[in-house]
């Protein structure tokens, strides 16, 4: 796991040191303060605070749902619960597809408001002029690439790509080096063949402002990513269905319903509070 003092505040140059020193670091998703403050209790450095909260918190059947709005309140949120971790914030559908200076003032808010340290956005390779725009501006750009869940419309109902040959493979690669050059600060690949994640990071180990490699994150995208974040929903036993690259580790959605049960077997039997914590003044 990458290390870092518990007292400072992790930033960009310690990612890039953990994938140059070969320390593997974990990420998971995050959307409120006290959740926030338990993972980083846990050892968890970097949480991204995903547009799959439209799913998880909001209930709805994709990560479409969602403005700009809300993600930057629970941006905000997730900072105040962990205040030195990395966070990482979503780009909503349609907030970077309508126009460059648009998309800049987006994601200028998740800098400025939510204090997000970088801003993630599923991309090809028609927006490098907008990864180099925003870095130019001095937002640090997370390119997203491998399976889209935002495109869900354009695939039908998986978001999921299917990889068939080589120049599938290949095209990734000279995207994720595209986008780098662009000025992209980390890749995430989602759902992606082994042979993608271990190609982009070859292709991006000096590709870093300081020689070294360009940081790669992995969505169920095979072991050669730096670091890997999946949802921690699904880590947590908290989901009817996992993806096969999320197994859960524990089972806190069975946890909360026994407890709730027991709370309500208790009020229905009269039994809490039998002994009255508050009496009158005297």
């Amino acid at each position: 796991m990458g290390t870092t003092n518990q007292d400072r505040r992790v930033t960009l140059r310690d990612v890039r040191r953990w994938a140059a020193q070969g320390e593997r670091f974990a990420m998971l998703t995050c959307y409120d303060a006290t959740t926030a403050s338990w993972l980083w209790r846990g050892g968890i450095r970097c949480m991204l605070v995903g547009d799959t909260a439209a799913r998880f918190i909001l209930g709805h059947d994709s990560t479409l749902p969602i403005g700009v709005p809300l993600l930057v309140e629970l941006t905000a949120a997730v900072r105040r619960g962990a205040p030195s971790a990395l966070v990482m914030a979503d780009m909503p559908f349609g907030s970077y597809q309508c126009g460059d200076d648009r998309a800049l003032r987006f994601a200028a808010r998740f800098v400025t408001d939510g204090g997000a340290d970088v801003v993630k956005m599923e991309l090809d390779e028609s927006f490098a002029p907008l990864v180099q725009r925003m870095s130019s501006a001095g937002v640090p750009v997370v390119a997203h690439l491998g399976s889209r869940p935002q495109h869900k419309h354009m695939t039908g109902a998986s978001s999921r790509t299917v990889y068939r040959d080589r120049r599938q493979v290949d095209q990734t690669i000279d995207t994720a080096r595209r986008m780098a050059d662009s000025g992209a600060v980390m890749i995430l690949l989602e759902a992606v063949p082994r042979e993608v994640s271990a190609g982009v990071v070859e292709a991006l180990a000096n590709h870093g402002p300081d020689g070294g490699p360009v940081p790669v994150i992995g969505c169920g995208a095979g072991p050669a990513c730096h670091g890997h974040v999946i949802v921690l929903h699904d880590l947590m036993g908290m989901t009817d269905w996992q993806p096969p690259f999320a197994p859960p580790m524990a089972q806190v959605g069975r946890q909360i319903q026994e407890t709730a049960a027991e709370w309500a077997r208790q009020v229905a039997e009269g039994r809490y509070l039998e002994e009255h914590p508050y009496e009158m003044g005297r």
